[in-house]
């Protein structure tokens, strides 16, 4: 038997294939599902693939693939599922993919330029992802990319041109003298603040493949938590080699994409020193084309709160219990946190469920509030009516630590109970 017989599946994902894909792979016309991701292939990916007219799923990602996507594809009539994130690919997105019956793409982190189709999974921004394509243009407005400007003519360019050069020179002495105003009076002041400012609001890019990997597929012995909406993992990212703490959430739980986007507004917003830091988020798809969201915070390695407070049989025996000092040091640590999150910030927000299991302890046992799936941004009307009321206008959180009011003080109280 033969490998153009096989009729199912194929799965060579996660191997140390290298090259190109074969040509002989036009003889699998009869294959429903081919899986190539994961490995080191590259090159162009062959026409010959347009002969497999029956295949229903095709995942290459995370390989090295460049180059457009071959026009003979368009044969491939019962395509539902495309995923060939994270290569090199390159040129424009071609129309074809309109035609086709995709109910899932991704074409994320190439090099695809040009517009972006509106038809066919195009009209989807859940169906379609196309995010790290710098040079992309146009789509719907969901995808939320640059409008296209289309080449001028000849002399409306000369003329463009000109008046540039012209106001440039006309201006040339006064942007000098403003220049050198900038360096004397603040760029010299604040150098080392904006290249520190700068190194942390650079993120990361990471994959479900770079997620996966860093935690060893998800193991059970990399397993730090289960919360409400998901699991927590310990890992070792490669782009960094640190070690990082990696929240999976649980879309099928209710409420878990609601909490991924208010934990992210959150926290690209604000920071401080006893709030954890978000290093990263990565919402895209895994190898069978689920919805995959996860963040990726720096980690904390003497756990929570909770831990020390209530410890197992198997903790007690390797943990001392917390001193009064250490306590009340930690105490302080979420009270400072809390005053930033309630009168520092341009508009206060409530963390809705401070609670032990949601306080981390770093390597000198500092404490670091985290965990705001639960958090809201309270306009300053509504942050009155919360100081001066004590209602908890619709907020929601764990039972007997949910604060009525004053969420510093009962939060920080409730911490030690």
């Amino acid at each position: 038997m033969g490998i153009s017989s096989l009729s199912i599946y194929l799965d060579l994902s996660q191997n140390n294939l290298i090259g190109p894909i074969p040509e002989e792979v036009r003889k699998l016309k009869n294959l429903g599902k081919l899986y190539l991701n994961g490995n080191r292939l590259s090159q162009q990916i062959p026409s010959s693939i347009g002969n497999c007219i029956n295949m229903e799923r095709l995942y290459v990602q995370d390989n090295f693939f460049e180059g457009p996507l071959p026009s003979i594809m368009s044969y491939m009539r019962g395509l539902q599922v495309l995923n060939v994130s994270n290569n090199q690919l390159s040129g424009q997105i071609p129309k074809f993919l309109e035609s086709l019956n995709l109910t899932n793409l991704s074409l994320s982190y190439n090099n695809f330029e040009g517009a972006l189709p509106t038809g066919g999974v195009f009209k989807s921004v859940i169906s379609t992802s196309v995010v790290g394509n710098k040079k992309l243009c146009g789509g719907l407005p969901d995808f939320q990319l640059p409008k296209c400007y289309y080449k001028e003519s000849k002399w409306m360019r000369i003329s463009r041109i000109a008046k540039i050069l012209i106001s440039i020179v006309s201006a040339l002495v006064g942007v000098a003298c403003i220049l050198s105003l900038l360096y004397f009076f603040w760029f010299r002041h604040n150098k080392n603040a904006l290249a520190s400012s700068s190194s942390e609001d650079r993120l990361l890019h990471v994959s479900y493949h770079n997620l996966l990997k860093a935690t060893c597929g998800f193991s059970s012995a990399n397993l730090l938590g289960v919360g409400s909406f998901g699991s927590v993992y310990k890992g070792l990212l490669d782009q960094t080699q640190s070690v990082v703490a990696i929240k999976i959430l649980d879309l099928t739980c209710d409420g878990a994409s609601n909490s991924f986007i208010a934990e992210c507004e959150v926290l690209r917003r604000i920071r401080h020193r006893n709030l954890v830091k978000v290093l990263t988020a990565c919402s895209g798809f895994d190898f069978n084309g689920n919805d995959f969201k996860a963040l990726v915070y720096e980690f904390m390695s003497n756990g929570s709160l909770d831990e020390w407070l209530h410890p197992t049989a198997s903790q007690y025996t390797e943990r001392n219990k917390l001193s009064l000092l250490e306590r009340v040091n930690i105490a302080i640590d979420v009270a400072c946190a809390l005053d930033y999150l309630h009168h520092h910030y341009e508009m206060p927000i409530v963390h809705c469920d401070l609670k032990p299991s949601n306080v981390l302890l770093d390597d000198e046992m500092n404490g670091h509030v985290g965990d705001f799936g639960l958090a809201r941004f309270l306009p300053e009307a509504t942050h009155k009516l919360l100081v001066d009321q004590s209602s908890s206008i619709g907020v929601n959180g764990s039972f007997g630590y949910v604060a009525p009011g004053n969420e510093a003080y009962l939060g920080s109280f409730s911490l030690f109970l």
